[in-house]
């Protein structure tokens, strides 16, 4: 396993979904590892996909109160174990194991559903930022929302978005600065 670190915040690399590198990483870190901590990340790797601080309570079996949760997940957030995004429509946080950022999220709006596509897009994405506005992002969290195959009831069904589209192509030049 490979940490690196800059500034304040580590990423991590390799597999800490195990519980000896979740260990690993703790240790490396210069944390402690207790049974709250490892509760939550046994929360995260046996979890479906993304969860809220309170299906974390719950799946330790309210072993741990809540703002522990919150607690640990920010440290694991902080060591690059986990992320957090807001996905839903009413704003609320939910965390899941850390993925690279090529993985972007696919929310419906009808059903909530969250799926991870893998795609170059946020590659397309870092280039453009870099040759086109002299900026490199260093983490890059893209969300996209829409309607999902499930709800349209047809994978190949068209359905407008609730919102007129701009169908014009996009000014992608570098503004002045």
């Amino acid at each position: 396993m490979e940490d690196v670190a800059d500034g304040a915040r580590t990423t991590v690399r390799g597999d800490a979904t195990a519980r000896d590198g979740f260990e690993a990483v703790l240790r490396a870190a210069g944390h402690r590892v207790t049974e709250p901590r490892r509760a939550v990340h046994a929360a995260l790797v046996d979890s479906d996909g993304h969860v809220t601080a309170e299906e974390v309570v719950a799946a330790s079996g309210g072993d741990v109160n809540l703002a522990t949760v919150y607690r640990v997940l920010g440290l694991l957030e902080e060591l690059g174990v986990a992320r957090s995004a807001r996905l839903g429509s009413d704003g609320s946080a939910s965390w899941e194991l850390a993925h690279p950022d090529d993985h972007f999220h696919l929310v419906c709006v009808r059903c909530g559903e969250v799926d991870h596509h893998v795609g170059d897009a946020v590659d397309h994405l870092r280039r453009h930022l870099l040759d086109g506005h002299g900026f490199q992002a260093d983490e890059v969290d893209l969300v996209v929302r829409g309607v999902c195959a499930s709800c349209r009831g047809v994978a190949d069904e068209v359905v407008p978005p609730s919102q007129p589209a701009d169908v014009s192509a996009p000014d992608l030049a570098p503004r002045g600065r």
